[in-house]
């Protein structure tokens, strides 16, 4: 049987036809990713994720989304750090809680791998631009970024994608103070963090960039064989 991959989901006000209501919802590349990797795409509802639900999974992929709630490192919201989900942080740190505590494979992009971070104990810097050096992270609404990283070499990232690879970023927010069990593996060309690892794990990748754009699924690969 195909693994069943869990992956988290939006919850916006959302309009199609002549409906315009509050929507679970996810952009279809992520589901797509996970098919074509050989898994078989769960969607995880916001705000009814159990750690049952979890337990029936054989890996997680947390999506990426709007900003963390600051409030969950100790800091207050910035001028820049406006469009918050605390239902959907709450969700799905209960969903990475579970998960990491049956050492699911996990896979978390963008919003995701900060949110890792901070389940971990680390925090974020709340907006890029305000960092001097840091180049554009975040092109615009609806873009991405074309960067290249470096990978660390002994990593799992080095191993599946090499020395460099060619990414697509949309996020203004970054890694701070990285988690104890969380080590660096992927930089940009301006020195921001782009990618963490947990040793000693099945499978436990974080990734800034957005691995679900364009056809070079190999990280989604990894994740469900993995899971398998």
């Amino acid at each position: 049987m195909r693994p069943l991959i869990g992956i988290t989901t939006y919850r916006e006000q959302a309009r199609w036809g002549t409906w315009h209501v509050p929507a679970v919802l996810l952009p279809a590349p992520y589901a797509d990713a996970v098919a074509a990797a050989g898994g078989e795409p769960v969607l995880l509802p916001t705000g009814a994720i159990s750690a049952e639900v979890v337990g029936r999974l054989d890996g997680l992929v947390v999506a990426g989304g709007a900003d963390v709630d600051p409030a969950r490192y100790g800091q207050s919201a910035g001028p820049n750090t406006t469009v918050l989900r605390p239902e959907r942080d709450e969700s799905e740190l209960a969903a990475l809680q579970a998960a990491l505590d049956a050492d699911l494979p996990l896979l978390a992009i963008c919003r995701g791998m900060q949110l890792l971070n901070v389940a971990l104990g680390g925090d974020l810097v709340q907006h890029l631009p305000d960092v001097e050096t840091t180049g554009v992270h975040d092109p615009g609404a609806g873009l991405y970024q074309r960067r290249e990283v470096r990978t660390e070499p002994g990593t799992e990232l080095h191993r599946l994608l090499g020395p460099t690879a060619p990414v697509a970023c949309h996020h203004h927010q970054a890694l701070n103070r990285i988690a104890p069990e969380l080590t660096p593996s992927a930089w940009a060309e301006d020195g921001v963090v782009e990618a963490v690892e947990a040793a000693g794990r099945r499978f436990c990748l974080a990734v800034q960039w957005h691995p679900e754009e364009g056809a070079d699924h190999r990280l989604f690969a990894a994740h469900v064989a993995a899971a398998g």
